[in-house]
């Protein structure tokens, strides 16, 4: 039998047979010069090497022109088998949830990778794509990252790539998934191994993959429904070191402000939010501000003096005499080191507010909504919150002691009023249908926020 043969049976068309004969045998070729091997146009070279990337195949070049090329013979109809079988599988579980009554619910590629140049590949249907993620968790050998987004977790349940994640892990790689949790999908983490560190981020809507800083699959499109079968997901499949450094370093960022999965999921689990608050102490430039805390406002020299033990005494004297008065306590020793402890006060309010909205989330109308929060506002004692609907619909808000004792009290005001600036926030976020915009509140209100309405009147109030 010849290797023709075993591609046909594979599946593959006769083109696409020749196709991967020809490019398995040459380094990398254009479609132009496939074509003329093939005795065809450029146009049905083309179509055949688009059909050879969707199924992972065949890669290209990121070069004017592009050049085509896949791996031996033998990789190629061994990682078509696993297609098939996968299909197959796949096939069967379908006829068994059928009949029950349920619903659905190498040699030549070991090249090094900056001597050929960056390649990709585009890839079509989840099936595909997870074909590829497995040869990928396979071939690991220091650290893989998942962005698996919001339903991620879900789809790589229901691969086969599950597994060889979970033996990576295992074999010593360092596997890192970032994840958007969801009431839904939360269950299917406990399916992955123990070794893998899980972090949790409201900011990871896409999906992807990174292995050690050498190749990145990028998702696309993800098909809406996350139950479908994803036969319009589409990914890129690049091999490039620079680009995969460079994504690399996105990801860790992202890493590094996300939270750790059992904290995260303690919102699905016990209905609390505790993930930990991070806070914006100030801005601006905090050695000239403690330079001006100090009283010492000259210029380093720009060059080497000589050493003068009085000046260097005195001088000694002045900077921890004023470094003294910063021991006192007061509020205005923060101040001048630029620490905005209002800004500090109205953050911590922001998050005890949306933690309240948090609590109040299943309550469906407006005014259902605000009345709770203002019978829980009233309740604690922390003042007095009235609604208006001219000439737009506001909520006033009323703090009895706008500016404290004195100039070194706490500005709880700030604390009060960034507690339903949380709450409004939380429950009308910037994308949704309802805007909200602060202003200063007129004579014994301290502040207003207006609900904008954006789509139909205020009798959906």
């Amino acid at each position: 039998m010849s290797w023709q043969q075993v591609l046909l049976d594979a599946g593959l068309t006769e083109r696409e047979a020749d196709s991967v004969l020809i490019l398995s045998a040459n380094d990398r070729m254009r479609a132009s010069e496939l074509a003329k091997e093939l005795g065809t146009t450029r146009l049905d070279a083309y179509n055949s090497l688009s059909r050879l990337q969707e199924i992972g195949i065949v890669v290209v070049a990121a070069e004017r022109p592009m050049k085509f090329s896949c791996d031996s013979v033998d990789v190629v109809v061994q990682r078509l088998i696993d297609m098939r079988k996968q299909n197959l599988k796949r096939t069967e579980e379908g006829l068994s949830e059928l009949q029950s009554g349920k619903t659905v619910s190498d040699n030549k590629s070991s090249k090094n990778n900056d001597v050929l140049g960056p390649r990709f590949a585009v890839l079509k249907e989840r099936s595909n794509i997870f074909s590829r993620i497995e040869k990928i968790a396979e071939e690991v050998e220091e650290q893989m990252f998942l962005l698996l987004g919001q339903f991620g977790i879900l789809h790589l349940c229901r691969s086969d790539a599950l597994a060889e994640v979970n033996a990576a892990a295992n074999r010593g790689v360092v596997v890192n998934v970032l994840a958007q949790l969801d009431r839904r999908t939360i269950r299917f983490f406990d399916e992955l191994d123990s070794l893998i560190n899980i972090r949790h981020s409201d900011d990871v809507s896409s999906l992807g993959v990174l292995k050690d800083e050498s190749e990145v699959i990028q998702f696309l499109q993800v098909e809406e429904n996350p139950v479908g079968r994803g036969r319009e997901d589409a990914a890129l499949a690049i091999e490039s070191s620079s680009f995969a450094a460079t994504q690399a370093n996105l990801v860790e960022a992202i890493w590094e402000e996300s939270v750790d999965f059992e904290i995260a999921k303690v919102r699905f689990t016990e209905e609390r939010i505790v993930d930990p608050l991070r806070l914006t102490v100030g801005e601006g430039s905090f050695l000239d501000s403690f330079r001006g805390a100090l009283g010492f406002t000259g210029e380093l020299p720009d060059e080497d003096t000589p050493f003068n033990p009085q000046s260097f005494l005195a001088s000694g004297n002045e900077l921890n005499e004023a470094r003294m008065t910063l021991q006192t306590g007061r509020l205005d020793s923060l101040r001048v080191l630029g620490i905005d402890i209002g800004g500090i006060l109205r953050q911590v309010g922001n998050r005890i507010g949306s933690e309240l909205a948090f609590s109040l989330r299943k309550i469906d109308g407006h005014v259902e909504f605000l009345n709770e929060m203002m019978d829980w506002w009233e309740h604690a004692g922390l003042g007095e919150i009235d609604y208006d609907l001219d000439p737009t619909f506001h909520v006033k808000v009323y703090l009895s002691n706008k500016q404290g004792d004195s100039e070194d009290s706490l500005p709880l005001f700030e604390l009060d009023d960034g507690i339903i600036e949380g709450v409004l926030a939380t429950r009308y976020p910037e994308d949704g249908e309802v805007g909200i915009r602060r202003e200063d509140g007129e004579g014994d209100e301290y502040s207003r926020y207006h609900l904008l309405f954006r789509s139909d009147s205020l009798i959906e109030i």
